[in-house]
């Protein structure tokens, strides 16, 4: 079963516009992280936030909402975390908003 996107949290979530960037900023992480494709393979590393001029505790919590909102997917590369988009997430949420506003 596909899991569902909690309206309500991601509405939430998105409702900050730094973290509306930060679904822009990893939507082209090659053009705001100074990235190659190579290097991001879909993730960036959670201390790329605080080049955008975030301290690491805002990136931190920032990038923590966006996760429990279902936005954004994370996995661990040793002590790095990574963070990526949550492309089905985001869909539903385009879906709903095309459907129901």
């Amino acid at each position: 079963m596909e899991p569902q996107l909690d309206i309500h949290e991601a509405l939430k979530a998105l409702a900050h516009p730094g973290r509306l960037d930060f679904l822009k900023w990893l939507k082209h992480p090659e053009q705001y992280f100074g990235l190659t494709s190579a290097d991001v393979q879909g993730s960036v590393p959670a201390g790329r936030f605080e080049l955008q001029g975030l301290s690491q505790s805002a990136a931190s919590q920032n990038l923590a909402i966006l996760q429990r909102a279902g936005l954004l997917a994370s996995r661990r590369a040793g002590s790095t975390i990574l963070y990526r988009r949550n492309e089905e997430m985001i869909a539903q949420l385009k879906c709903w908003i095309a459907s129901e506003l």
